[in-house]
């Protein structure tokens, strides 16, 4: 968008959230909420960004959002045409449009803020305004409109002037707008201060009319996306619609789930064509899955890479990685820096941490690999347990390719067992077995195999 400016408003204290973290680093759907208009803006092609922040909420937004953006501070609680005023400093002269979004709205979609960027471009109008035709308008400032022909906004009224509060089908205003720069920033000292002294956005719609400036008000494609959140059951009521959102824009991507409601997606994940997704499964995060996987039933993947053609029955992940044909499960559980190259299988109740399976390797059953290295096609045995940590640091263990790992066999680490090598049950193996060699005993002995 050429010569288009961005402003979102982050400053609120979210009170009614009841909650240390500030509103707008709340998240629906794994991602928080003020990530939303930032990405929205920077997929129109936004030149610029400026989001406003409070002194109390800046370094904890600035941490999440790095310098993706700019930062304006609102010292005060001056309503949002102060957080607007916050940012003229920054962008006052150098952009001939401004768009103006909350922080806390996270439906509003992309193709409605186009059309109302669009529109404004086109009407050549001084302020423009996202609306939204709702049933219930409670909380919401309602755009009024003439009696004429044209139905000409005349204005934005808010919800608590009680005169203006009614029932049924109610046009209202997002907090989305565009605005001719030049005519925002001489304006905005013209908007007063109500009584708690606080100056509102929505006062300009009257100054522009006015002035005689036409407001144009833009229809959103749905009514939800009018909705913030100002506490945590309207939170919960928008992660709901998006969940829904985000499942069926999967399926029809070509990923069957076989039990829509029960199955979570965050907005992050990515999953393949002819994947299966079985009931009570949760993608968290930043996940990625292949194509033509199984997951579930009753699985957690949580900001986890997973490779074409790979099964995860009722397991979990976090941060871990799975290469292409890998399976695991039932009752797996990958912690992080867990890396399963292609074709590795793990069965029922294995624990992985800071490991990598080399291509190949299997552990059916029951067992505990921590801060090792699996070569190729090694086979471990049931019961088997990294001793990885001695009270005070981790240690790591070796299995070379090929090696067999008899079942309760404890590799006491640092140790390595060589390519080809095996272990006898019950081993604790507390010294290097060399390859092509048998360890057998407690502690383990060194025997040629027969």
């Amino acid at each position: 968008m050429d010569n288009l400016a961005g402003i979102i408003m982050a400053a609120g204290e979210g009170s009614r959230m009841k909650s240390r973290t500030p509103k707008v680093l709340h998240r629906l759907c794994g991602k928080e909420l003020v990530r939303y208009p930032v990405d929205l803006m920077t997929r129109l092609g936004v030149e610029r960004i400026v989001v406003v922040v409070s002194p109390s909420n800046h370094e904890a937004i600035k941490a999440l959002l790095g310098n993706r953006v700019e930062y304006a501070v609102q010292s005060a609680k001056t309503g949002t045409a102060g957080a607007v005023e916050s940012a003229k400093s920054l962008l006052q002269g150098n952009f001939r449009q401004v768009l103006v979004m909350g922080g806390d709205s996270p439906l509003v979609q992309e193709g409605s803020v186009r059309r109302l960027i669009d529109g404004h471009l086109e009407s050549a109008h001084q302020m423009s305004i996202l609306s939204g035709v709702v049933q219930d308008g409670q909380g919401l400032g309602r755009i009024q409109r003439d009696q004429g022909s044209q139905r000409n906004v005349l204005g934005i009224i808010e919800d608590q002037l009680d005169e203006y509060r009614d029932s049924g089908e109610v046009e209202v205003n997002s907090g989305v707008y565009c605005f001719q720069g030049d005519w925002l920033w001489a304006n905005l000292a013209k908007v007063p201060p109500n009584s708690g002294q606080e100056r509102f956005l929505t006062d300009l719609a009257a100054i522009a009319v006015e002035q005689q400036d036409p407001v144009t008000a833009v229809p959103s494609d749905a009514a939800v996306e009018v909705q913030g959140v100002n506490n945590r059951v309207e939170l919960a009521r928008l992660e709901d619609v998006e969940r829904q959102n985000i499942r069926e824009r999967w399926m029809l991507e070509g990923v069957t789930i076989t039990d829509p409601s029960s199955v979570m997606i965050d907005a992050s994940v990515i999953i393949g064509q002819d994947t299966v997704l079985l009931p009570n499964t949760m993608l968290l995060g930043e996940t990625v899955i292949g194509a033509d996987c199984e997951i579930g039933p009753g699985s957690v993947v949580r900001d986890s890479k997973i490779g074409d053609g790979c099964r995860v029955t009722s397991s979990a992940l976090e941060e871990a990685v799975m290469e292409t044909g890998a399976n695991i499960g039932p009752f797996c559980h990958l912690r992080p820096g867990a890396h399963l190259e292609p074709d590795v299988h793990l069965g029922n109740f294995v624990e992985v941490k800071e490991s990598r399976f080399a291509a190949g390797s299997v552990m059916g059953h029951l067992g505990y690999i921590g801060d090792a290295t699996i070569g190729a096609n090694a086979n471990i045995g049931a019961g088997t347990i990294t001793c990885n940590y001695d009270g005070k640091d981790k240690h790591r263990s070796v299995v070379g390719q090929g090696a067999f790992i008899g079942c309760d066999t404890m590799l006491v680490a640092p140790v390595s067992v060589g390519d080809g090598a095996s272990t006898g049950a019950g081993a604790v193996v507390t010294k290097d077995v060399p390859a092509a060699r048998l360890a057998v005993g407690v502690p383990a002995r060194i025997l040629d195999r027969q």
